[in-house]
């Protein structure tokens, strides 16, 4: 007897029953601004919803803060703020996403997601820093490897040149593992001295949290590099396994 004919047979008999369903491997990227708005999010969003493609797992993307309820958040392992800027969520939403990261799931902050709820302490400490300032313009500068035993950026060089907005921070955690850090000598504008991070991670509240500085402009989001900087972040907010 199949099992389709079991089921059947249990059902007429009046048997209730139930499947588990699994948590499917499912972001959501999020780039509401109330700031500054980065051109580069629309590239942004083509660009994770390609890695999703190749590396199994469904992106969707908005910038209505309406989809942060309880039940909505479910079907997510992780949010990407992508270059969020400003006041984004309002209290009830607050409390949403700050449950949802309770219950264990991931948070990825890119760029000006650092440029975010500054009214909101437990969001600057989810992730990991508030943005000070920056140097204007695009400036070369050394990205130094702190962790290098982090599968987070195994595949990435120890010292890595490259262009970017480099932002300063202010209220940085004790408690961020920080990946990469900014060599102030490299370049002029810095205002963090030795302790610059620029790119992190964190358990925090419960949940997992990737942070990183880099990703201001359109040519961020074609490098291999820096795409699987955000790749090894995203699997690690999801909960990935090495």
């Amino acid at each position: 007897m199949t099992m389709k004919k079991i089921i059947v047979i249990l059902l007429m008999m009046g048997t209730t029953f139930s499947f588990a369903q699994k948590q499917k491997n499912k972001v959501l990227v999020f780039s509401k601004t109330k700031g500054y708005r980065h051109g580069a999010i629309e590239v942004g969003k083509a660009a994770i919803q390609e890695l999703g493609q190749k590396n199994n797992f469904d992106v969707d993307t908005t910038e209505n803060a309406a989809v942060f309820t309880d039940e909505n958040l479910k079907q997510y392992k992780a949010v990407i703020f992508l270059n969020t800027t400003g006041d984004v969520l309002d209290p009830i939403q607050e409390n949403v996403f700050k449950n949802y990261i309770k219950a264990g799931n991931g948070y990825v902050g890119i760029h000006a997601a650092a440029d975010t709820e500054y009214d909101w302490p437990w969001y600057g400490q989810l992730a990991g820093a508030y943005f000070k300032s920056h140097p204007k313009g695009l400036l070369e500068a050394k990205f130094v490897k702190k962790d290098k035993k982090s599968p987070l950026v195994k595949n990435l060089p120890d010292e890595w040149t490259r262009i970017d907005e480099l932002y300063n921070y202010k209220n940085i955690s004790d408690k961020i593992n920080v990946l990469y850090a900014l060599d102030e000598s490299s370049y002029v504008g810095g205002e963090n001295g030795d302790n610059h991070p620029i790119a992190w991670n964190q358990s925090y509240d419960g949940g997992r949290a990737f942070y990183t500085g880099m990703g201001h402009s359109k040519e961020c989001y074609v490098d291999p590099l820096f795409l699987d900087h955000v790749l090894q972040g995203i699997k690690y907010a999801m909960g990935a396994k090495k």
